[in-house]
């Protein structure tokens, strides 16, 4: 496989990756998929999704990943596991370095989504699976009858909040403004719950407690008053929204200054042949299905691409 030249290789499994993949598939350009670390994205870590045309109850993020996947697999899509190192996108055939492998692709779809944003702490990457997570679908379970605290003041704080509410006797948002961006519907739904409570312009200076090896509690400081104190909890869940993954592509590909890719005509980077899909470049809407909608996009471009160059 690395002494061919590939039509297209997609980086990323999520919902947006896996929809090019179908499309890409359909169009017998027998596309490679690479899982990334984070295989099936985002969604993978999802509970209900109510939101994804086609199903009025709703269906588990997992299930929809593993149906995308086997729809994909079904047309012909190859998924394999790896992680890029590094590209080359100024030849063609560009040329993908996996560190054990290098894959040569005529066109590029990158889906490779974004990941969570942390705090930056010391003790807050130390607790870092003691404690600490960004993902209350994982480990919310884990702190059953205990008390907690969600950062952040967006949807994802909020989703992450109410979810946690099944295990959790007490939920603490805390958000280091005095308003939230949360969506109307989602901060109304988090304010109604019995069990969540507010703390506003609060950041966190520490976590405690590095040497036990567990969280215990915070160190919180109110930024009007400078006023800082000790706050008991048993868990820290992130909210605070998700770095793209496109450090790889620096310098070669054009980026906003939080990181995301910038494309034109939707999926179009400024190297022809390479296509930007879903979170990675979508920092407004970041929904399943428009991260779906691009992914069509970049497969339906990069096919047009390779008609265009007789391949």
């Amino acid at each position: 496989m690395a002494n061919s030249v590939r039509n297209t290789v997609i980086l990323g499994s999520g919902c947006s990756g896996l929809t090019a993949a179908i499309y890409a598939a359909r169009a017998n350009l027998k596309p490679l998929v690479i899982e990334g670390h984070e295989p099936g994205g985002q969604l993978s870590l999802t509970t209900l999704v109510e939101n994804f045309p086609g199903f009025p109850d709703g269906i588990q993020g997992p299930e929809l990943i593993e149906n995308m996947r086997k729809q994909a697999q079904r047309f012909g899509a190859e998924l394999k596991q790896g992680h890029l190192v590094k590209a080359d996108l100024g030849k063609r055939p560009f040329v993908l370095d996996f560190g054990k492998e290098q894959i040569e692709t005529m066109t590029l779809i990158i889906a490779s989504g974004a990941s969570a944003r942390w705090l930056g702490l010391p003790s807050e990457q130390a607790l870092i699976g003691h404690g600490v997570s960004s993902c209350a679908t994982c480990d919310g379970f884990f702190f059953n009858g205990k008390e907690i605290t969600v950062i952040g003041g967006g949807d994802s704080a909020m989703e992450e909040a109410l979810f946690l509410t099944r295990f959790a006797t007490k939920v603490t948002l805390i958000h280091r403004r005095s308003e939230f961006r949360a969506s109307k519907i989602m901060l109304e739904r988090a304010r109604a719950h019995k069990q969540i409570e507010f703390m506003t312009d609060t950041v966190v200076d520490e976590v405690y407690d590095v040497t036990k090896q567990e969280v215990t509690g915070l160190k919180l400081r109110n930024l009007k008053t400078g006023k800082a104190w000790d706050f008991p909890t048993s868990a820290m869940f992130l909210g605070i929204g998700h770095v793209p993954n496109a450090r790889m592509f620096a310098g070669q590909l054009d980026m906003d200054e939080e990181g995301y890719l910038l494309a034109k005509g939707y999926v179009m980077t400024r190297v022809p042949g390479v296509f930007a899909s879903g979170d990675v470049v979508d920092r407004r809407y970041r929904q399943a299905v428009t991260a779906a909608g691009t992914g069509c996009m970049a497969a339906l471009e990069a096919e047009k691409f390779l008609e265009e160059n007789g391949r």
